[in-house]
This record gives structure tokens, sequence and C-alpha cells, in this order.
């Protein structure tokens, strides 16, 4: 029988943590995601692990790097400008292949901005602002629950392919509270990886180096094939996405995390009015649910993209549609929500709020 509870969702990461049996976690407090670290500076030492307020952001991050590279199961979460300022190690965790779990509270931005709930963090999460070639596989949950579960799922994919995993929500999940399912089921993986931490040659023989500098270009040259050869496994097996009322569509909308959310209510109200609209959710923003939009009926006569920002996922929805269908883009920032009556408003409108140039 599973096992509901109210609880918030700062909480319900602390507690995925926890559920997920990691064995550190390393942070800095950052609004709105600074009761993350307080329920972990409690609950991690009861449980025998170690919890680490660094002196900052990069300590945070340079800290989870060590202790991932030491073979532990490890996470840190922060907000925004806190992320940009981790995105350095973020480019090394990649670059030695350290599996760990980072969170990502979404606030409003750019700069310091405010701390009001966006989704303005999408290029970061799915671009990365570190050097070089690489990728994480970014989780965006639409509700507390699938935050619980994705956390920890995220720590048996990193595990799996020996890299960063993202799980990305913005400010109004970590703050709001609903009632959540415990228990909830998380898909383990066995990893193929056992024998290449830095762990004092325990289970392995001879001596492990974590490292992510070649100065042989051809030496450099082939680790980048080879961590290609992983990101391209990725966008072939780890894909995520929900359809919600495709059949005879007459618009779709593409939303995740919390507008999606708010998009089923719009949803909801057009049908009253005899107006069709479907859902495109991505669940992994990375990689991207490209062959989603291949489930778009023939009946559909325009996609209307909606996020909390000015417009971030929509280059991947064009990429996805290919001049298929006209695009529309409404999206809000500063923190300010977009309420269910705005989305109706635009679908009923729809040519008008048509983007001219739907191309990259």
């Amino acid at each position: 029988m599973s096992k509901k509870e109210l609880i918030k969702g700062n909480y319900a990461i602390a507690l995925a943590a926890i559920k997920a049996n990691v064995d550190a976690f390393f942070g800095y407090p950052i609004t709105p995601q600074n009761e993350v670290p307080e329920y972990l500076s409690k609950m991690l030492p009861e449980a025998g692990k170690v919890f680490v307020q660094a002196e900052s952001e990069i300590a945070a991050a340079q800290m989870v790097y060590g202790a991932a590279g030491a073979g532990k199961r490890v996470m840190t979460s922060s907000s925004s400008v806190g992320i940009a300022l981790k995105q350095e190690t973020f480019s090394y965790l990649c670059g030695s292949q350290l599996p760990c779990v980072i969170v990502s509270v979404m606030r409003a931005g750019p700069g310091l901005g405010g701390i009001q709930p966006s989704q303005g963090d999408y290029y970061q999460a799915t671009r990365g602002g570190g050097n070089g070639d690489y990728n994480m596989i970014v989780y965006a949950p639409e509700s507390i629950e699938e935050t619980l579960k994705y956390i920890q799922e995220g720590f048996e994919v990193a595990e799996y392919y020996r890299n960063p995993v993202m799980v990305l929500v913005d400010g109004l999940i970590g703050q709001m509270m609903e009632s959540v399912d415990l228990d909830v089921e998380v898909r383990k993986r066995t990893s193929p990886h056992q024998d290449w931490a830095a762990n004092g040659m325990k289970n392995h023989k001879g001596r492990n180096i974590i490292n992510s500098l070649f100065l042989d270009p051809q030496q450099l040259y082939e680790h980048n094939l080879h961590l290609k050869r992983k990101y391209d496994q990725m966008r072939k097996d780890e894909v995520l996405y929900e359809l919600v009322n495709m059949e005879k569509a007459d618009y779709v909308i593409v939303a995740y995390g919390t507008m999606a959310r708010i998009a089923r209510s719009a949803i909801q109200t057009l049908k009253k009015e005899g107006i069709n609209v479907g859902m495109i959710r991505p669940i992994t923003v990375w990689p991207f649910p490209h062959e989603a939009f291949d489930h778009i009926p023939k009946t559909c006569k325009g996609i209307l993209t909606v996020e909390l920002s000015m417009g971030q996922m929509l280059d991947d929805v064009l990429i996805s549609n290919n001049g298929r269908y006209p695009v529309a883009f409404f999206g809000k920032a500063g923190g300010i929500l977009i309420d269910s009556t705005e989305i109706e408003d635009v679908i009923r409108n729809f040519k008008k709020w048509v983007i001219k140039d739907a191309s990259l």
C-alpha cells in the first residue's frame, strides 16, 4: 500500500536524497532552495552520512567532484546564479566521467533577478555554461511526486552512464506543498562501471586516476568520441515525455514543469468550448523529445509553446517542428506566473500569436 503525505517541494528534494541512500551533500544556501540544505543538515548526520555547507557554490561543486571521484553517491543543489558558478565544475565532472545528481531550483533572472519562480534557466541546464563538448541528462518534473521520483532515478542513471544528472524545477515546485506518494516506483539500473573510483584500490587492482586533462590532442579527441558515444546512447534510450489529448487535436501546447500543470487546466476549459487541445510535455529536456512531434495529428492547426521565460525551449520546439506547423509563443519572466485563462485566450486567438519567422 502506498503511503501519501502532504510535504513541501524542497523537503521532497531532501527526502529523495535520503531515500536514494546518498553518501554526502555539499551545498551553499540560496533562495528559493535554502530549505534543501537546511533539511539535509539535520537528516544526513542522523543517518550517519556527510553534510557540508561549503564556503561558496564553487567550493561545493568541487567537493562533489572529490567525493564522486572516491566512488561516493553525492548530490548538490542550488538556484540559477549558484548553478552558474558551478558550471565550470560540471564540465570537469563530465570530462572525468563522475556520477552525481544536481538539483536546480530556478528563480527569476537574469543576474540576481528575483526570488520568484521562473523557467529562465532552460538554456543553462540544456546547453550548459561549462567549456567543451559535454551533456547531462536533465529531468524536468511537473510535480513534487515526480521530483521525488526523478531525483532517486537520477542517481541510478548517473552511475549507469558515469555522468552527472540534473533535476530542473522552478521555485514554485520548491515552495509549494501537495500530497505525495512517498514510495514512488524507481527504476533501478545495474551499472556496468564498478571499478573506476579512486578509493584506495578497493575492489580493483592498480591505480585509478580521476582526470579530465589530456595533453595529447589525439587522446583528447578519442576521449571526446567516447563521450559522444555515451551521449548518443542517452539520446536513444533516455528520452521521456508525456502526450496529452493528442487524438484529433486542433492545437498542441508544448510545456514542461509547472507550466504543464497550468496548461492542463486550459485544455479542460477549451474542451468544453469544443476546442480540442493536446499537449507534449517533455520530461527530459535534455535529451529533448524531438520524436514526440511525430505524434502531432494532421488535424493540428498550430503549436503553442508556453514557458516562464522569454522563449528558450522555443528553440527546441522550432527544431522539432521543422516547419511542419505554425508555431506561437507565450511566456512571462520576472517571476510572474501565467494563468490558465491567458493560455486559453492565446489559443482562441492563435493566429495573432504565430511567430512570423518560425525558423532558426
